[in-house]
């Protein structure tokens, strides 16, 4: 043994003796390293760095385009190279394993493609292509999984990976994202036993408090790695290890987990990135990037909510008090950008950040336009809205005032602020094309997240998109060509330093300076629906450079004068044009 083998080894060590103080640790670590394939077989690096300003994803479930004799992982595939391939290189598939309930999260078997999707071979031709996202379910697994059913007949290993509690406990602190009852009765060999579930009763939680649960996640990642993944979505993380008596969210244990796997990832050959999915208050979400050593990336959750809001009412200091709040990155972190995903727009990212009744006004406005709220459990046992259900482009139909015809240029505007921040920026598929409200799937579901989970049948989208007339070619090829301006700009390096400005009323601006080449873009926004001037002067651009709007390709003639603004306008501006 090598010593840097002897070194990744202690390591690896040092964070079981956290999480498992009491177990044989170095058999532990050992096991790890064996288990997610540290030094065996691995596969050259097909990346260089871990991101740059050419990295770009698409969310989106495996069976959202349809067509006929073909399974949905190929006709996903052709709609990638098809059309995006030129600005997309990543794509999050979500969940395609089988599974029972909550569209894919309550996986069934974690080692096997839903057959009716495709299978391991058509996940890893994507995976050839593109940067490829999958899930890790690591908080649950579906009642019907192996491992459940081994409990209810108290086998092994089944019998001890299920968490359960008494019904004494007090489990009043416990944080809960639903509002169903905590724990199930079940039936087993060995009696009535309570599991723990924190999202529904289909989905039940893991016992990481063994550390063979632990173990077997790290194959699980190791097997996904092989197959083509290169990200992982750690889903629900935060709520991974539960302890009676505390709200059993963001526990020291769960942090420790996640910087184990972090330096498992950074010991592979491969460039692997853990992203953690934590839906949470933003100082909260901030956690998981630890001191440089646990997420690669964390969603950017206040995000889409507090955009929303800007544009809805045309104000912009609650989104500009929150970047401006957000610390410097560390090395090897960064944000993934969005607006819209398979969920909701989450509302407990905005706590403290909104007050209740700017929450209010925009809950009022999303119902107007056709949307749904949905509640929580709060820790006081009322319920509390939790996300807004709603397809992010039908959102953006008008402003608190109503509906009006400027929706395109709103939405238009909410995504070029998006793929302007510091970051990766991330497209849900029905953002790319400008999806409206699927009431229909709601009604037949009775879920309200299925408002924005539309499947298209390939042909009819296709030829939509090839007719310029239609909203879903206008939302897409726009997109499109400002993501084609934007991979070749290194001042939106993800790495790339951003500062806020402060703009006029009704505007929201701020700059990327990558000091390596010398680039600066200011990426400013009409929030108005309305014509309206800027001053140059008070941004005060070097009149010694040429200045230059990327997306218009307007020339500045005079940086000390004016400049105006159609509704809705974003205008990046740069003195060195890539």
């Amino acid at each position: 043994m090598d010593m840097k083998t002897n070194q990744d080894l202690e390591k690896i060590v040092r964070h079981f003796e956290f999480i498992y103080p009491q177990a044989n640790v170095a058999a532990l670590a050992q096991a790890a390293m064996t288990a997610f394939g540290i030094g065996i077989n691995n596969a050259q690096p097909r990346y260089n760095a871990l991101w740059d300003q050419s990295d770009a994803l698409m969310i989106t479930y495996g069976d959202t385009f349809l067509k006929e004799g073909e399974k949905p992982l190929k006709t996903l595939d052709r709609f990638l190279n098809n059309k995006l391939k030129d600005v997309i290189n990543g794509v999050h598939i979500l969940p395609f394993f089988p599974y029972t309930s909550d569209d894919g999260f309550a996986v069934q078997d974690y080692d096997t493609v839903r057959p009716d999707l495709g299978d391991w071979d058509d996940i890893s031709e994507i995976a050839k292509d593109y940067r490829l996202m999958s899930d890790l379910v690591i908080n649950h697994a579906s009642s019907e999984h192996k491992w459940f059913k081994q409990f209810e007949r108290d086998e092994a290993p089944g019998k001890d990976y299920i968490k359960t509690a008494d019904p004494d406990d007090d489990l009043s602190a416990v944080v809960r994202p639903r509002p169903f009852a905590l724990l199930r009765p079940t039936q087993t060999s060995n009696g009535t036993k309570y599991v723990w579930c924190t999202f529904s009763h289909d989905q039940v939680d893991l016992d990481f408090s063994n550390p063979a649960v632990l173990i077997e996640f790290l194959r699980i990642m190791r097997n996904y790695i092989e197959k083509g993944v290169r990200i992982f979505r750690m889903d629900a993380v935060a709520f991974i290890w539960k302890e009676v008596g505390t709200s059993s969210l963001h526990l020291d244990q769960t942090h420790e987990i996640v910087k184990l796997m972090r330096s498992l990832a950074d010991m592979r050959d491969e460039t692997i990135i853990l992203i953690t999915e934590t839906n949470v208050p933003n100082h909260e979400n901030l956690q998981y990037f630890g001191n440089g050593n646990e997420a690669h990336m964390v969603y950017n959750f206040s995000l889409p909510p507090l955009l929303l809001h800007a544009l809805l009412t045309g104000r912009s200091e609650h989104l500009r008090n929150w970047i401006s709040s957000m610390p410097s990155l560390q090395n090897g972190c960064t944000y993934l950008n969005f607006t819209a995903s398979h969920d909701g727009i989450g509302l407990r990212p905005v706590d403290g950040l909104l007050s209740q009744y700017d929450i209010d006004l925009m809950l009022n406005t999303i119902e107007l336009f056709g949307g749904r709220v949905t509640t929580r459990t709060a820790r006081q046992g009322h319920e509390k809205p939790y996300e807004m259900n709603i397809t992010y482009f039908d959102a953006l139909k008008g402003t608190i005032q109503g509906e009006d015809r400027l929706q395109v240029e709103r939405f238009i505007a909410s995504q070029s602020v998006m793929m302007s921040m510091q970051g990766i920026p991330a497209f849900y598929v029905h953002s790319l094309l400008g999806t409206h409200n699927d009431y229909e799937k709601v009604e037949r579901t009775q879920h309200n997240r299925a408002i924005n989970r539309h499947q298209w049948h390939y042909d009819e989208i296709t030829a939509m998109l090839a007719d310029d007339t239609t909203i879903h070619a206008r939302v897409f090829n726009e997109i499109k060509r400002r993501l084609s301006i934007r991979i070749k700009q290194p001042a939106f390096h993800p790495d790339a330093a951003s500062y806020m400005m402060q703009p006029q009323s009704g505007f929201f601006g701020f700059f990327r300076e990558n000091r390596g080449v010398g680039q600066l873009i200011y990426s400013i926004t009409n929030l108005q629906p309305e014509h309206r001037m800027l001053s140059l002067f008070d941004l005060n651009l070097n009149p010694d450079e040429d200045w230059q709007d990327l997306i218009s390709g307007q020339k500045i003639q005079d940086i000390m004068g004016n400049m105006e603004f159609a509704p809705y306008q974003t205008v990046w501006l740069t003195q060195k044009i890539h």
